[in-house]
């Protein structure tokens, strides 16, 4: 470099010159330098000072600057800028510095996920000059990680990319790009998959199926006692029993990982999964009902750290809307709404939708008894409910560890009343041939 900065000189110059050193030809130790990092490129010119990218130093956005640099975009975006225009959603500051999660911002920061920091930054950065100050329709983008992106208004005349709300329209206009400031960090669905992912189940054992246990019905309780669980199986009792009130009467937490005693660590996956509803956007009304409204939380951390699994099926924020006062005042009814949502097998977008497309129809057992949800197919997807009630899933696999399955549906499903099932069809499940009774001396009296 021809001239290094002096001791005086502030972080944020110091952090211009470096950035200017790698894109500004003026700032290389030499010509060869410049032509080697573009001998691969399709663009050989030169970035002006008066660039987008360099205006990523600006005071709001150095966070996000130094993720580019972390992540190895700078030659990338480099050969972008010299061939089109871009776009950059850029978050503030604040929103990467107080309100990502610091677990979630460790994972990006690994070396071993390179790739997912790297495609989290490029849909970000939109391949052409988007001006919203004319654009108020929706539309999809393509972003430099070939995913798309939404970009809509609502009536209020708020504009929102994804489920990030632009807070600062044109915030740096230069001649080679935009950049547009954003309230919070957009994550693809691919990125938020390896963040679930990113735990290790390959010491869970499969478990050879056997016979269910008896259970006592007058003291709930197993009537021999369950011989000691291998590491990995499951617990004992039905879920069923273990939900019922009092001390828990399942058995001890079936060994596994996770947690300081390999234990389930049912608590923290919990929370992660609700975590992963807020991040995902669209589903915070599910996440308040399980944390806020109910303990349905704490109860599900419990059966998962007993070795039960579970598979939620969240209705979005547009389908939680359309629950009227009624429907949530009755005591228990946020409780009962949720089991009848919460099925005890856990089941993927791909499982079940297979499933559906082998038998027709399937029926889930739910945490709410005795009733079942029904699945069919239908449009080429899972339908949930019945032909007055049903839902379609929306949003498949928002969250998946081995032990708990969220997969985000449109409605919210509700059983139908015990006085419009069909009595006939239980009936006729059932043969009973009745004996012919005989008539002795005692029935004669009572006729006479």
């Amino acid at each position: 470099m021809a001239m290094a900065p002096s001791t005086s000189c502030s972080n944020i110059f110091f952090a211009f010159l470096l950035l200017l050193s790698f894109f500004y030809p003026g700032f290389s130790s030499s010509p060869s330098t410049l032509q080697e990092n573009h001998g691969n490129g399709s663009y050989s010119g030169q970035i002006s000072s008066n660039s987008v990218l360099v205006a990523l130093l600006d005071s709001h956005y150095t966070e996000l600057a130094e993720l580019v640099e972390k992540a190895l975009l700078l030659q990338t975006l480099e050969d972008a800028v010299g061939e089109h225009n871009i776009t950059i959603f850029a978050p503030k500051n604040e929103a990467l510095e107080r309100d990502l999660d610091p677990e979630f911002k460790r994972f990006l920061l690994e070396p071993g996920n390179l790739k997912s920091l790297q495609t989290l930054l490029l849909y970000h950065i939109v391949p052409n000059r988007i001006n919203l100050s004319h654009n108020t329709s929706a539309h999809h983008h393509s972003t430099l990680c070939r995913d798309r992106i939404k970009l809509r208004s609502q009536e209020s005349g708020e504009k929102f990319i994804d489920s990030a709300k632009i807070i600062q329209v044109n915030a740096v206009e230069r001649p080679d790009g935009v950049i547009h400031g954003i309230e919070r960090l957009l994550i693809p669905r691919s990125v938020q998959q390896d963040f679930n992912n990113r735990r290790s189940l390959q010491s869970i054992s499969a478990v050879k199926p056997e016979g269910a246990p008896e259970v006592d019905p007058r003291t709930h309780r197993l009537k021999k006692p369950a011989p000691p669980s291998k590491p990995g199986s499951a617990p004992a009792l039905p879920i069923f029993d273990a939900m019922s009130p009092g001390p828990s009467l399942a058995p001890a937490p079936a060994p596994g990982p996770g947690g300081p005693h390999h234990h389930f660590n049912g608590e923290k996956q919990v929370k992660d999964f609700i975590e992963t509803l807020l991040l995902y956007g669209g589903y915070n009304e599910m996440a308040d009902i399980l944390v806020n409204l109910t303990s349905l939380a704490t109860e599900m951390g419990r059966l998962v750290s007993e070795g039960y699994v579970l598979t939620v099926l969240a209705p979005n924020d547009e389908a939680m809307a359309k629950l009227t006062t009624d429907q949530l005042s009755e005591p228990g009814a946020p409780e009962q709404i949720i089991y009848y949502h919460v099925i005890p097998e856990y089941q993927t977008e791909e499982s079940m939708y297979n499933a559906v497309r082998r038998f027709g129809k399937i029926s889930y057992d739910t945490l709410r008894l005795p009733h079942k949800v029904l699945a069919q197919e239908a449009d080429g997807s899972v339908k949930f409910g019945h032909a007055e009630n049903s839902a379609y899933l929306f949003d498949p696999d928002i969250y998946t560890d081995g032990r708990i399955s969220v997969q985000g549906i449109d409605g919210v499903l509700f059983p139908l009343e015990e006085e419009k099932l069909d009595t006939k069809t239980e009936i006729k499940s059932v043969k009973v041939a009745a004996k012919p009774q005989r008539r002795g001396m005692f029935h004669r009296i009572l006729l006479a």
